[in-house]
């Protein structure tokens, strides 16, 4: 997805990459468009196992929402990459059986954030109080622009998503827990 946008894409070439031909493609989705949403359906239900092995992977709930951070931020490692990650977006909000799926990995991953933020609170890494649902909205607000900015500043998306997320979170951090690291 990050090589070519949607309409760049040909079942040709996505054949080729799965070993198969595009009449094959075609006789099991029917058309490019089927795929897509094949595809589209696909990542919302591994969305929660990806989140999961975050969090598996990472001790500090904290530490989990950056490095989902950061797997955000290899969208727009490239120019390219994000321009292609952009108009497969554009097709996302367009077609409505797309957009229903991405309105779902949305949900899955806020609240995903929310119970990573709920567990930060009752380990001491976040503040008491701290409101983890509006601090989950935030974190995606903060990511997407992050990109973004990071895009049209041409800097690193990598260190300004970390920068970013740390501003972020900083305020909500409990008393002992200073600067993320």
């Amino acid at each position: 997805m990050g090589r070519a946008g949607p309409s760049e894409m040909t079942l040709a070439e996505i054949g080729r990459e799965a070993g198969l031909t595009a009449g094959a493609l075609v006789q099991r989705f029917g058309s490019k468009l089927g795929l897509l949403r094949a595809l589209s359906a696909r990542l919302s239900e591994e969305s929660p196992a990806m989140l999961a092995a975050i969090r598996a992977g990472n001790p500090s709930s904290l530490q989990a929402v950056r490095v989902y951070a950061d797997c955000l931020a290899q969208m727009g490692e490239s120019p390219g990459g994000l321009a292609h990650h952009l108009a497969w977006l554009q097709l996302d909000l367009t077609d409505p059986e797309m957009h229903q799926e991405l309105n779902r990995q949305g949900k899955q991953a806020r609240d995903t954030l929310k119970r990573w933020l709920d567990e930060a609170v009752v380990s001491r890494e976040l503040r008491s109080g701290t409101d983890t649902a509006a601090l989950a909205r935030s974190v995606q607000v903060t990511t997407t622009g992050s990109l973004m900015v990071s895009a049209f500043e041409e800097e690193k998306p990598t260190a300004a998503m970390r920068r970013d997320i740390d501003s972020l979170l900083e305020p909500h951090l409990a008393p002992r827990q200073g600067r993320l690291t």
